[in-house]
């Protein structure tokens, strides 16, 4: 049955087995371990990223393309999500359209992208899809009567998963039971569905294909390869879990925006999650969002820590201040390629291999 599930694509390595399972243990348990709302958005943010850096993964780790407008698909299922329910209401009518026409125009906007851009070679390529996002930010920046320009759009969900719903009078182990509990958990199971069917995608006859095209495309098409349709149909499929990825963010926020999901930030943290955890790999978009998104949401509260406990000596507690966590988190990032160049994943493979 395990089999089944992982599509043979097993971690290969007794480390990666031990931080999967704690990673999907310390997720399960977030709401009754760590408290706080904080650690509550952050493993939702977590589990959101899980998904849109595996899509990534899936488009660049196996294919070998790089594009810049994944993050435009990501913020189409989010504003799928907000402009129905923001039109229509907090039904799950309004849900299920949203998600469907967003899923649609991520369709299509992907078949465009692939058709025109996809047979242009790898920097060319990479330029179009940056033009492409940069000029979709701009429109949905533009149409405040539709997308609520740069304000954005706050829209409230189904009863059922709102804050105000609470399933039973009394706490569980300390934590209210409502709406917002449902809500991170039907967000961590469609996590785990999500990688499951990606992984179930990489490890078909489709995906080596993939593999072979992203090894030597030139090769794959000389055996007889559709290499343009398998690129483009390898972006569809990216496009298309980029948008559920959306849906989920703006259904844990109950609000999207430009800067939400479509700033070129965002698309910057799915690369660095990518080459941290490990590309052609999936696994490594959870292991690489956990340990970014941490340590992005975390580490100036360490810094903060530190400055104060090294305030006998001036310049180390200088060093050490909250407002220089950046040039620390760009450290963290530099020793991270100069240590894993493979990512987390690709070496602790290497080493059980």
């Amino acid at each position: 049955m395990l089999t089944r599930l992982l599509s043979n694509d097993f971690p290969r390595s007794r480390v990666l087995v031990v931080l999967l399972v704690l990673l999907l243990a310390a997720l399960v348990g977030t709401p009754f371990i760590f408290a706080g709302v904080k650690a509550l958005n952050v493993a939702a943010k977590v589990l959101v990223f899980v998904v849109l850096v595996a899509s990534f993964d899936l488009l660049l780790g196996y294919t070998g393309i790089v594009s810049f407008a994944h993050t435009m698909f990501f913020g189409i299922g989010a504003y799928g999500i907000a402009v129905a329910s923001t039109r229509l209401g907090p039904t799950w009518t309004a849900l299920a359209l949203g998600l469907a026409c967003a899923l649609a125009l991520s369709f299509v906007l992907a078949v465009l992208v692939g058709l025109f851009s996809l047979r242009v070679r790898a920097i060319f390529f990479a330029m179009i899809t940056l033009a492409v996002a940069s000029a979709f930010l701009t429109l949905a920046s533009q149409l405040s009567d539709i997308t609520g320009g740069e304000d954005g759009l706050t829209f409230k969900v189904p009863a059922l998963l709102s804050p105000g719903f609470e399933f039973a009078e009394q706490p569980f182990l300390g934590v209210t039971l409502d709406g917002r509990l449902l809500m991170y958990y039907l967000l961590l199971a469609s996590t785990v569905l999500l990688l499951l069917v990606m992984l179930r995608i990489v490890n078909s006859p489709f995906g080596r294909v993939l593999q072979a095209i992203r090894e030597n495309e030139f090769r794959a098409e000389a055996i007889g390869y559709r290499v343009v349709l398998y690129r483009t149909t390898s972006s569809i499929l990216s496009a298309l879990f980029a948008c559920l990825a959306g849906a989920m963010l703006a259904l844990w926020l109950r609000y999207n925006g430009p800067d939400t999901s479509l700033s070129f930030e965002v698309m910057m943290d799915v690369l660095l999650i990518v080459v941290i955890g490990g590309m052609g790999t999936i696994y490594g978009a959870a292991i690489g969002a956990a340990l970014f998104l941490v340590a992005q949401s975390y580490l100036q509260d360490l810094l903060r820590l530190g400055s104060e406990a090294a305030s006998a000596w001036p310049w180390l507690a200088a060093l050490l201040s909250p407002d220089r966590w950046l040039l620390w988190l760009g450290l963290l990032f530099v020793l991270s390629v100069y240590y894993f160049p493979t990512g987390v994943v690709g070496r602790l493979r290497a080493r059980a291999s």
